[in-house]
């Protein structure tokens, strides 16, 4: 985990100008939907996609017309959006206490065995920006299609601060 001066870690805001991440604006929704929903000390994220803008990135199947890395980068644009979605929900990323749950939905061809792989490249991402320390439980599970075409779908669970 990264530091500053002294002991304390730095908060996730910083890691992120650290790392020279800009997140993206956050994406709007493709339906009739909350993208987020904050209950309690949660906040639940809808459906993340890897999209810029209205436009869906990674079209195709991993292990069909797109390589596992492709994948990998693919769920890091959705891990991107995700905390875009979150920090203007909460005003701060500061405010996530951890990160409970990363669902993946990666559509693959059938015979792909590598969607942990995939996954990982929200899941470092998350690491990166939260720490080691508050990594989420995972689920990642291989399906025929996602919305808009696209190739991967993240679903996230964060607990956060008042």
């Amino acid at each position: 985990m990264v530091t500053r001066e002294g002991s304390r870690p730095a908060s996730a805001e910083q890691r992120l100008k650290e790392l020279g991440i800009q997140l993206p604006a956050p994406p709007q929704p493709f339906g009739t939907y909350a993208e987020a929903v904050h209950t309690g000390n949660l906040l639940f994220l809808t459906g993340m996609l890897p999209t810029v803008g209205r436009e869906a990135k990674f079209i195709g199947r991993i292990g069909a017309e797109l390589a596992v890395q492709t994948g990998r980068k693919a769920a890091y644009l959705a891990a991107l959006n995700a905390l875009a979605v979150a920090r203007q929900h909460l005003g701060s990323l500061d405010k996530v206490t951890r990160t409970v749950r990363l669902g993946v939905l990666a559509a693959t061809s059938g015979d792909v065995r590598e969607q942990p792989k995939i996954a990982d490249g929200a899941s470092e991402l998350l690491q990166d920006v939260f720490g080691k320390d508050k990594n989420p439980s995972r689920l990642v599970y291989g399906v025929a299609s996602l919305p808009l075409g696209v190739r991967i779908e993240l679903e996230l669970i964060f607990e956060v601060s008042a």
